[in-house]
């Protein structure tokens, strides 16, 4: 046991029992207990000992199983409070004992002090005093410690205490239950509030035997979310404890066994109830899992009600120390950098629907798949017919719509990754086929995690993993949630409905139905379309959503680099620039929602037209940035113009495919002085619209009387010929006339068709938007189409500052310039080009100051610092004005200069 402590007298007198002591693990009756010595190294020894010449009451067996004639025996009368005395008494406290008696069969009675030493209160004399347990029959008193019993015993029936008092105690015998009729509505009407109860027996770490309070219930009560190593059965009746089996058990014992407690039931299985046991000093399932004695396990997680993130928590903390059962945890991504565990990346594809291509920081693609989720797949082996080649995308049962889901929510967008394991790569099987290295991680964006809502909606399931394998989601819980509430509300692969059938026609390089198709789709005029694949840079793969079809696409009026090519026998090399074409291309259009023109197709079945992106007509941007030539068939097209100038521009900075361009010997030195000095043709404009983005459309001011005389021409003919009410059934991209809120008519685009009482709007001429019903739209006369007179308003950004991320500041500075120039007059320069749209100075047209400088001053935007050599003089004006707000401490700067610490993710980016 502990320690010992010895007096001896005279060689001749009697010998004094030892003074020994422990620490009170169990009370086992009102007249025996379990002491334990001090832990060391492991589950410390232990001992019953059985109080001398008193007797309290026996307390309630269950009948053996074995013996199926035997009846339960119940409470004798006092035997439980008798119990519960020395329960709160003594759990948990250091006693000291002597042994006065030892039985052949091994039995110890003795004398138990509360306390170091034999000063403290005597036990026996207590329970005897409360009228709880009573002398031993026929027990004598000739010595002082008997003497002292008999007083406390003549005391307590004189004050009519515990069993003397009045009554045959019938009242103190507990209605034991040691079974419930039905577990699942026994746990249900408690509606997961605490129930006070006493735990009475530890099977092992996280599994205990628990007296419900005060129904006296007693229950197996399993902790939800966890299970520590337990105690294996052996054939011959014997339990060998798995690794650490003994010290969890001890660990929950010390702090729980035949303590006070209040238990949440959170579910059942079977007579077993999961539940969380709480304690004054805190949650035991969290302690064991942060102490490395316990694990979590999927199938009871989910009912755990104090956060599962919580136990995931401890129990990573325990895994990242190796704590105990973890002592040889190796993490799966323990070999990788800080850096590549979690980083920010731009999504440039979607695969299917359980990975997307990004790009890093580095420049660098990177192949991520969602971790712990698996895309929908054919149910059977003879759902395809084997005659017809299968195409995922479109003949997997919403693997289209999963897909879909990814790509518009994360095309173009910078998500978070976390990484979560690396699946090594693994050989070919007669089943299965070969993968290779699989990078799987937790993808975020804005808070949202991708995998869980794509489960949530009921387009990618789950997968179920071995309970020690730890290559899973980081968010593995949520995961299993989010699929049940799926399977509950039928969502997605869980609904009862008959599966979405997508019938799309690939049309590509069938001569024969791209003949059929090609006078329509030259009506239609400006088509929708999602780009699905790039060949080259001017050859796609693209989905026409509106008409269910594939084509293959030919950008027009350029001529682009060829690619490298596999033909019998030979490799062809592709040209210069034509991988840059491609990655441009891909970069800018790869799985985006576009618009097409077709203009013809060629022999081999390929449409071949115009593909616009946000508006940027992408001929005209692989022109500008030196990876196209202007082809000759472009003279015919509206876009001849712009092609030519963004060719000419191209051609001055001599890049990629113009890098040997000769010019003219008359122009020899003009490249040199429009590097270094600045372009500035300021011209007037009207400025009839601010976007929220700090973006503003203008009219040409030269133009502005053909406007006015256009639009006095169109409503006196509307007037005249007034639209039915009705009629006119928009489509996206249509032009349109709009009746404005001043009840005069305009010309409009349509930009998207919610409803019929929802048609978003874009007013061509003025810039502005707006959402209006049907009825107040109608055909737009030929006599007035853009072919007549083009669109009046451009839209264009200012040069040389960056715009806030954060909205309350954008907010500031828009404002400042609605205030300043909405409706006004200016003059504008063109300074450079963008695939957006260009970017200019703007100046007041009295006072000639520029607009952007101003808001530079007075600190509502920052500035974009840029390399190039002509605009180093204006660059340097706008730093000393930055840094003379800065000084000022106006607007952004009001707490200081913010950009060292807040990088790209706090929304202070280009």
């Amino acid at each position: 046991m502990a320690s010992s402590a010895q007096s001896g007298g005279s060689s001749g007198g009697p010998a004094v029992p030892t003074v020994q002591r422990g620490i009170v693990k169990m009370v086992l009756s009102g007249c025996a207990i379990i002491v334990r010595g001090q832990p060391r190294g492991g589950p410390p020894p232990e001992r019953q000992i059985n109080l001398s010449n008193i007797r309290a009451g026996n307390l309630a067996r269950r009948a053996a199983a074995t013996q199926p004639d035997a009846k339960d025996t119940p409470d004798e009368p006092w035997a439980f409070p008798a119990r519960e005395f020395l329960r709160k008494k003594l759990i948990g406290k250091e006693v000291c004992f002597t042994i006065e008696n030892k039985t052949p069969q091994g039995r110890e009675y003795g004398m138990i002090y509360l306390g170091k030493d034999t000063n403290g209160e005597n036990i026996a004399e207590s329970l005897v005093a409360e009228g709880l347990a009573t002398r031993r029959e026929g027990m004598r008193a000739n010595n002082p410690e008997q003497n002292r019993l008999s007083e406390c015993e003549e005391q307590a029936k004189a004050a009519k205490k515990g069993m003397w008092s009045e009554g045959n105690g019938s009242h103190t015998i507990r209605d034991l239950k040691y079974t419930i009729e039905n577990p699942r509505h026994f746990v249900d009407s408690h509606h997961q509030k605490p129930v006070n109860a006493i735990i009475e027996h530890v099977r092992d770490g996280s599994v205990v035997r628990a007296l419900l309070l005060p129904d006296y219930y007693l229950v197996t009560v399993m902790l939800s979310g966890i299970k520590c190593p337990t105690f294996r059965r052996e054939a011959d009746g014997s339990e060998t404890p798995e690794p650490f089996a003994a010290e969890a058990k001890f660990f929950t014992e010390s702090r729980l066994l035949q303590r006070d407690v209040q238990i949440i039931l959170e579910s059942c299985h079977n007579q077993n109830i999961l539940g969380t046991i709480l304690h004054p000093n805190g949650n035991i399932t969290e302690l064991l899992l942060k102490e490395g004695f316990a694990r979590c396990v999927d199938w009871s997680i989910a009912v755990y009600t104090r956060g599962a993130e919580k136990l995931r928590a401890a129990e990573r903390f325990a895994k990242e120390r190796r704590l105990r059962i973890w002592r040889d945890y190796v993490a799966p991504t323990a070999n990788l950098d800080q850096k590549d565990k979690q980083f920010v990346a731009k999504v440039m594809q979607v695969l299917n629907a359980d990975a997307i291509v990004v790009k890093l920081n580095s420049g660098d693609y990177k192949t991520i798949h969602l971790s712990s989720i698996r895309p929908p797949r054919l149910e059977g082996e003879n759902t395809q017919d084997k005659n017809k080649k299968l195409r995922p995308l479109y003949d997997i049962p919403y693997m289209f719509e999963a897909r879909e889901f990814l790509r518009k929510k994360l095309i173009g967008k910078k998500v978070n990754v976390t990484v979560d394991y690396i699946r090594p790569a693994s050989p070919a099987t007669e089943t299965v086929p070969a993968f290779s290295e699989r990078t799987c991680a937790t993808v975020t964006i804005g808070g949202i995690n991708i995998a869980e809502a794509l489960v949530s909606k009921g387009l990618a399931t789950v997968i179920r993993y071995r309970q020690d394998d730890d290559q899973r989601s980081s968010h593995y819980d949520e995961l299993l949630a989010a699929e049940a509430r799926a399977i509950k509300n039928g969502k997605g692969l869980h609904s009862k409905k008959e599966v979405p059938i997508h019938r799309v026609a690939d049309i590509s390089g069938d001569t024969q139905k791209a003949k059929q198709f090609l006078p329509f789709l030259q009506r239609a005029g400006r088509s929708e379309a999602v780009v699905e694949y790039v060949f080259s840079g001017s050859r796609l793969k693209l989905y026409l959503p509106k008409e269910t079809c594939l084509i293959t696409f030919l950008l027009a009026g350029i001529e682009c680099p060829r690619g490298a090519r596999n033909l019998p026998g030979l490799v062809q090399e592709g040209e210069p620039f034509s991988e840059e074409a491609t990655l441009f291309t891909k970069e800018l259009v790869l799985q985006r929602e576009v618009e097409v023109e077709v203009e013809s197709m060629d022999k081999a079945g390929n449409f071949i037209g115009w593909l616009h992106i946000d508006g940027a007509n992408l001929s005209v941007l692989l022109v500008e940035h030196a990876l196209s030539k202007v082809h000759f068939t472009a003279e015919r097209s509206s876009y001849y113009k712009s092609l030519l100038s963004a060719e000419e521009a191209a051609k001055q900075k001599k890049e990629k495919v113009w890098a040997h361009y000769e010019e003219q010997p008359v122009e020899e030195v003009m490249p040199v002085l429009e590097e270094k000095e600045r372009s500035a043709s300021y011209k007037p404009v009207f400025v009839t619209e601010i976007t929220d983005d700090l973006h503003f459309y203008v009219q040409d001011v030269e133009t502005g009387t053909q406007l006015e005389k256009l639009m006095e021409n169109m409503r006196n003919d509307i007037a005249s010929h007034p639209p039915v009410e009705g009629s006119y059934a928009p489509r996206r991209g249509e032009f349109c006339i709009a009746k404005f809120v001043d009840g005069e008519w305009y010309r409009a685009r349509v930009e998207k068709v919610e409803s019929p009482a929802k048609i978003h709007v874009f007013y061509i001429d003025y810039g502005n938007r707006e959402v209006l019903p049907s009825t107040r739209l109608g055909t737009l006369p030929p006599a007035f189409s853009t072919r007549v007179l083009p669109a009046q308003a451009t839209e264009y950004a200012f040069a040389f500052i960056q715009v806030p991320q954060d909205d309350d500041a954008r907010t500031d500075a828009v404002d400042s310039v609605v205030r300043d120039i909405q409706n006004t007059q200016c003059l504008l320069n063109v300074e450079h080009l963008s695939a957006g749209c260009p970017h200019v100075t703007l100046q007041f047209a009295d006072s000639k100051g520029d607009v952007g400088l101003g808001l530079v001053k007075e600190g509502l935007v920052m500035v974009e610092v840029r390399k190039e050599k002509q605009f180093q003089k204006v660059i340097t004006e706008y730093l000393n004005a930055q840094e003379s707000a800065k000084s000022a401490r106006l607007n952004l700067w009001r707490y200081g200069d913010f950009r060292a610490d807040d990088a790209d993710e706090f929304g202070y980016s280009r």
